[in-house]
């Protein structure tokens, strides 16, 4: 069954980077949520009927003309309301509170110190880290609001009011640079909130193939699977819901993994049960990436490419009436700003839709999840743990870890040096311990020695990161033994490379890939 009404959480979205990431926050603890923008009409809310609401964070300002702003009925619907971030100061603003811009800016870490009685607070050590990130602040409270938490740079850090039934935090709960954060969603929603936990992914996967179902009826889908953990896991759940009528498409793009198209096919027949149609269309691919630099350009027309081949093979199979692929929010919400006004970062080519001319209407169940949430689904779907632990691979392929242009050459010369680093961490058992790893090939070349003669090749770096859903990581603390080790194979065995780094940034400010 699904989540009983009222007993659901309403996110408004007001641009931050990480509103989605409230939301999966909030699904973890087996509560329903949804994201709505900012803007949404007020009888859309109501009909959504919500238990509890949630202001998001975002880059604007209360006090600017054109922040972005919600109706003060909103805050009188008779639910509790948690503000977070600009969320919160919004919440202070409608409160008659005032927002001044601050001395001091807080971004990244700080001690979070307990300094009243809390509901919102409750079980909360003192101090605790939280994630800061804003450059405003609250000057004034109203006397039926209490002060429950400062910062060394914030004195008001939590605000609460029980009478009001609303709540603000200047930090984000929601990432996990928040030590006590879950505790802190879960104290508002079910100390607060009185919201019972009864919703899971096993609803997700039983609900999404009754939807399906209902829209596809008696037609076809097409689904572009890549052999990653998103298709994949779409690929098992449309087949228990359409069957045959799932036209599963493996393209070979030229720019996958050493040995991965051969590989894949062989165990999507064998190992479970899919009708692929391989196609080979490297050397189109990598034609009209010839002398393509920009990392942009090459998503669009690594996206316009893969169109035009599944156009082509729906010449051979007959009329397609849907299109399928494994999209999730990270993609979107990097690429667009899907609820509010969020900053862009990256294009994706799972992202933006489809060319009119195919008249293919797009099936995307997994665009509301993060790759955590798909991997429970695949589990729910009987996958094993070869399939759903593999570590996440771009769309684009290796044409965004070769930077600068892409030729055939430099793509097997990456293929094989990411080839041993794969090879070094299942051999080290540490391949699970790791969201993401791979290799990037840098368009410079520095001198080097091997035997008596000087080399000027190209510099390889490593990339390991450990993360939770993609939208923030860190470095793994690979030792100097490992590291030293898959350097010095990389060098020795792959012919065009003398020189190994490796990348320790974290997300953000970087981001995992490298374009």
């Amino acid at each position: 069954m699904g989540p009983d009404m009222k007993n659901r959480v309403l996110i408004l979205d007001f641009g931050s980077q990480y509103t989605k990431l409230i939301a999966r926050r909030i699904r973890e603890t087996g509560v329903y949520s949804e994201i709505f923008p900012f803007n949404a009409p007020i009888d859309k809310i109501l009909d959504f009927s919500p238990g509890a609401l949630v202001l998001s964070g975002g880059p604007s300002s209360v006090y600017a003309s054109r922040a972005p702003r919600i109706s003060p009925e909103i805050l009188a619907m008779g639910i509790p309301v948690l503000g977070i971030c600009y969320g919160m100061q919004l919440l202070a603003h409608l409160s008659g509170m005032r927002v001044t811009p601050a001395k001091e800016r807080e971004y990244g870490l700080a001690q979070l110190n307990v300094s009243g009685k809390s509901r919102l607070l409750q079980g909360i050590p003192s101090p605790t880290p939280v994630w800061m990130s804003h450059g405003d602040k609250i000057t004034q409270l109203p006397p039926d609001f209490s002060i429950t938490a400062r910062t060394e740079n914030t004195e008001m850090a939590v605000i609460e009011s029980d009478s009001r039934g609303l709540y603000g935090v200047q930090f984000h709960p929601e990432v996990i640079h928040t030590s006590e954060g879950r505790r802190i969603l879960e104290n508002f929603l079910f100390n607060i909130s009185g919201l019972s936990a009864d919703w899971n992914m096993g609803d997700f996967v039983s609900e999404a193939v009754t939807r399906i179902r209902s829209e596809v009826k008696d037609r076809r889908i097409l689904l572009g699977l890549s052999g990653g953990v998103d298709s994949t896991v779409l690929a098992m759940l449309l087949q228990n819901a359409i069957g045959e009528r799932l036209i599963p498409v493996f393209v070979d793009t030229g720019l996958l993994r050493k040995n991965e198209f051969q590989d894949l096919m062989r165990r999507f027949k064998e190992r479970l049960g899919l009708n692929v149609h391989g196609i080979d269309a490297s050397d189109l691919f990598l034609e009209r990436l010839r002398r393509v630099r920009s990392p942009e350009r090459k998503r669009k027309i690594i996206g316009r490419t893969f169109i035009d081949v599944f156009a082509d093979v729906e010449k051979k199979v007959g009329r397609v009436e849907f299109f399928a692929q494994g999209t999730l929010y990270p993609d979107v919400i990097e690429s667009v700003s899907v609820n509010g006004p969020a900053a862009k970062i990256k294009s994706h080519h799972n992202v933006g839709g489809l060319p009119e001319t195919l008249n293919w209407r797009l099936i995307e169940p997994f665009r509301e999840l993060f790759k955590d949430e798909v991997r429970l689904i695949g589990r729910e779907l009987g996958l094993d743990d070869t399939w759903i632990q593999r570590h996440p691979f771009p769309g684009p392929g290796l044409a965004v870890r070769i930077i600068g242009a892409v030729t055939r050459e430099r793509v097997q010369r990456l293929q094989e040096a990411d080839a041993i680093l794969i090879e070094e961490l299942h051999r080290r058992g540490i391949y699970d311990d790791i969201w993401q790893a791979f290799t990037v090939l840098l368009p410079i070349r520095s001198v080097g020695v091997m035997g008596d003669v000087r080399t000027y090749e190209n510099v390889a770096v490593l990339r390991m990161v450990r993360s939770v859903d993609g939208m923030t990581a860190d470095s793994y603390p690979a030792d100097h033994e490992f590291l030293s080790g898959t350097a010095n194979r990389i060098v020795n065995e792959v012919k065009g490379i003398n020189r190994v780094a490796y990348d320790l940034t974290s997300k953000p400010p970087g981001t995992i890939e490298w374009e």
